[in-house]
This record gives structure tokens, sequence and C-alpha cells, in this order.
């Protein structure tokens, strides 16, 4: 049984309005001496942290190091995906559902979100909770991490899945995934403890800080793996 590994990064629940990231990012990675690839961090950035994470990477000092571990040279590349998401796009876009936008109509979304203050109170309300009801998962419309998790799933095809400790999937949802999705089982790990959750951390976090800050030299090492 092939196991992924999982982690993610910008990740505030519901909260995707007002956050303090504009991305969400959630890296899966199947890589085959998880050991290996972070002695090899070690050895190259020296920190004495127990834990290394990415904003490690991320300093100027060891721009060098993650141009490594994206790059074609390095480890990840081919053992990685990432499930990238714009949150206020997200919000957009459900919102679009709600009030039966098909397609969804994104301009047409956002007249109706700037009208917000004159309409009616109880058309929002009911529309809102007639929405979460339609939500097998329940309150999950606006959380990105159920999509990211299936996302994962759809790239790598059967497998199971060795998460990061998250109380944001309880057994209800954990059993919804599985009836969606080939999800041949599920564990949480502390990624202390796990160098592939370690490694997913990483992968996750240096792909969003890049994405959102737009560096054209570290943006092409990204593609390959959204």
């Amino acid at each position: 049984m092939r196991e992924i590994a999982c982690d993610e990064s910008g990740y505030e629940g519901e909260k995707l309005i007002g956050s303090t990231t504009r991305l969400f990012a959630h890296a899966s990675v199947l890589v085959p001496a998880p050991g290996t690839i972070l002695a090899e961090l070690r050895d190259r950035i020296r920190s004495p942290a127990t834990q290394y994470k990415a904003n490690h990477l991320l300093r100027e000092k060891h721009r060098a190091v993650l141009v490594w571990f994206l790059g074609p040279d390095g480890p990840m590349l081919g053992n990685g995906h990432v499930f990238l998401l714009d949150k206020a796009q997200f919000v957009r876009e459900r919102f679009a559902g709600v009030f039966g936008f098909d397609p969804p109509d994104l301009s047409a979304a956002n007249d109706v979100l700037r009208a917000r203050s004159v309409l009616p109170v109880p058309v929002f309300a009911t529309a809102f909770r007639a929405w979460l009801l339609e939500d097998p998962i329940g309150r999950s419309v606006l959380d990105p991490l159920v999509p990211a998790i299936e996302a994962a799933v759809e790239h790598w095809g059967p497998v199971a899945i060795a998460h990061d400790r998250q109380t944001q999937l309880p057994p209800r949802r954990l059993e919804i995934l599985r009836s969606r999705s080939p999800v041949l089982g599920f564990r949480f790990l502390d990624a202390e403890s796990h160098p592939q959750i370690q490694l997913a951390d990483i992968l996750a976090g240096t792909v969003r800080a890049i994405t959102e800050t737009g560096d054209d030299e570290l943006e092409p090492l990204v593609a390959p793996y959204l």
C-alpha cells in the first residue's frame, strides 16, 4: 500500500477573508528516503533547529538550497504535488454557487456581495443554511482542506494518507472523504517524528510563499508541482 504524507501552509480553517495569507497550499509527497533528504538539508543549512520549516529555506542566504530543493537536480521534483488555492477566489466561486450563478459568474457574485448591505438579511441566511444542508460533511463548504485532500488522492491514485495532526478532520469528515476518493487508509502523525510530513510542510510553505511574492526566478521551479 502506497502512503503519501501531507501537510498544509496558510491554513486558517473557514477564515478565508481577512486572513494573514492570500493563498492556501496543501502538499502531498511520496519520497523513497525522506530522512536522507532532511539530513542533506541540515548539512546545507546548518541550523540547530530540531525541525526544519519552510522559512529556513526562504531566507536569502539559503536561496541556493531552495533552488536545489525544488529544482530539477533536487529531491522533490516528481515526488511532490501541491494544491494551491486563492482564498478570495474560492469564496467568490462558492458564493456564486449559493446564488445559482451557473456556470459561476464571478462578476455577478461580486455585484451581489457589494450590494449585500441593501439586500434583506434573511435572503443570505436562508441561502447559506440551505447550502450547508446540501453538504454531507457539514460546515466544510468553505474549508479548503477537504478539496485539497481529494486533489491529492486524484493526483496519486489509490493511496493511504499520513497527515499532520489536524482538528478539522474529525471521523465523520474522514468517512465522507473515503466515500468520495480511493483513500486506502488515514492516520495522523506528528511532523517532528515523520520525515515525509516535514518535507510536505516545507514544500507547501515554500510554494505558497514563492507564489505570493511573485519571485521571477523561483516561480518556474514551482510550476511543475501545482
